[in-house]
């Protein structure tokens, strides 16, 4: 299975799914961010992948750069699209022309936090527990079908940045496990 993978940052979950299912259950074909500056990038071309940046501000809305990022993953033939730590919101122009094909990691036990600082949103609604939800990207923020879900305690005396390192082990774990559950399904499939 040919995977794209969008990316706005430093890259952990992409070296996650580089040491772990490329190569082996999918190939990642390409590596596209909206930032220019994102590690993710680099990342990406030390490992010999094309990559691409698509700053919002080099179109005139995000609809028009949410469609050229589609055509630029499907001339690398992707069958998948991994969002990885990608911080933007994918417009449905986007989500249909990869119907049921776009995967999903965020820090939450979903639906609880959905959207962006989910972490801050559990800490800050004081909740014993929190996770990392994998799960199929629709027209909603943070929607989507769940693949997987695994939960956490939240130690006591937490801040945002020792709750982020723990929930990235487990978003590290879950997925490539989901990218490698969805492979072998369309593998069955075909």
């Amino acid at each position: 299975m040919r995977v794209g993978v969008l990316a706005s940052g430093h890259g952990s979950n992409l070296e996650a799914l580089l040491a772990s299912v490329h190569g082996r259950e999918v190939r990642i074909v390409c590596v596209a961010s909206d930032r220019e500056d994102a590690r993710a990038l680099i990342v990406a071309a030390e490992a010999g992948i094309p990559t691409q940046s698509f700053p919002k501000v080099a179109y005139p809305d995000r609809v028009a750069r949410d469609v050229a990022l589609a055509d630029w993953l499907t001339e690398h033939g992707v069958e998948l699209v991994v969002t990885a730590g990608y911080m933007a919101i994918l417009a449905p122009e986007f989500i249909a022309r990869f119907p049921g094909a776009i995967v999903n990691v965020h820090p939450s036990l979903l639906p609880a936090f959905p959207g962006i600082r989910a972490i801050e949103q559990a800490l800050a609604a004081g909740t014993p527990q929190t996770g990392v939800t994998v799960h199929l990207v629709d027209e909603g923020v943070d929607t989507g079908p769940v693949l997987l879900q695994e939960a956490v305690e939240i130690p006591a005396g937490a801040d945002a940045e020792s709750l982020r390192v723990l929930l990235q082990e487990i978003e590290h774990r879950l997925l490539p496990e989901a990218v490698r559950m969805l492979a072998r399904a369309t593998a069955e499939q075909g």
